[in-house]
């Protein structure tokens, strides 16, 4: 999977492809202000979902099919992620597209910000979603729900490595976001920022030294608060061949806030 593009390719699809789909996953105020040419809004971060049950993910489902096909969501299309820089919003877009079977999406490095010191064309105009009705195949492979992990954990699973994505003060518990702190026992931690570099991607060799601990045909399942920053390091892993790797839809939002969940 090579699902990250630069500014300049961008830029050459933007007049030789008709199938193209840009959404710009900021909030609306930043959008406005300025955009991808062609691009339509939605600010992904509104859309959190911390009921990761078997009631919550059929419900879950339910919503986003609506939120695609409003948007105009299409398999035929080719589907561009992005927001300021290489972010988690943009990343959650991508492992949306993954859990419900896109398969031409793609996010673009560096974001808004790399798009703007390039100086590539800018609009301010609000484009309109085309409305679709298209039914979506679940891929449950790249989603571990609470019970999936509960289960892994209680059993002590050494064929699977956690991957808590949040910053060190949260793992730590020194930064509390739920009614409890810490983290899911046996989480390694390594902050998703340490993907970047100057709000883009590290090369692939960096990156794969970072992740080298973890075998490629181990079983990696991450997460953070909300399912977005993780949805970057999941990306990540993608792209440098990890082919088994889940996020936790309800992240420590979910876990943190369930008082019979053991922490650490």
């Amino acid at each position: 999977m090579d699902t990250i593009i630069d500014s300049d390719y961008l830029y050459q699809l933007i007049d030789k492809t008709d199938d193209l789909l840009i959404i710009d996953s900021r909030p609306f105020i930043d959008y406005i202000n300025g955009h991808i040419p062609g691009a339509i809004n939605l600010d992904l971060m509104n859309f959190h979902w911390h009921d990761s049950s078997k009631d919550g993910v059929t419900q879950f489902n339910k919503q986003m099919k609506i939120l695609l096909n409003n948007i105009g969501i299409d398999s035929q299309k080719f589907i561009i992620f992005y927001d300021d820089i290489s972010g988690s919003s943009a990343s959650r877009g991508i492992w949306m597209s993954n859990y419900f079977s896109f398969g031409n999406t793609y996010m673009l490095n560096g974001g808004f910000k790399n798009w703007e010191n390039k100086q590539l064309p800018i609009e301010k105009k609000t484009n309109p979603f085309i409305k679709t009705e298209r039914e979506f195949t679940i891929n449950d492979q790249v989603l571990a729900d609470v019970d999936y992990l509960k289960k892994n954990v209680e059993k002590n699973a050494t064929d699977i490595v956690i991957l808590d994505c949040r910053s060190e003060m949260e793992y730590s518990g020194l930064i509390v976001r739920a009614s409890r702190g810490g983290h899911i026992p046996h989480a390694v931690n390594i902050d998703w920022i340490y993907n970047l570099e100057n709000e883009k991607f590290k090369r692939y060799d960096v990156l794969d030294k970072l992740y080298s601990f973890i075998s490629k045909k181990t079983e990696v399942v991450t997460y953070c608060q909300g399912g977005y920053r993780a949805a970057n390091t999941y990306l990540v892993l993608k792209n440098l061949g990890y082919y088994n790797v889940k996020m936790y839809l309800g992240s420590w939002g979910e876990w943190g806030n369930i008082s019979t969940l053991p922490i650490e």
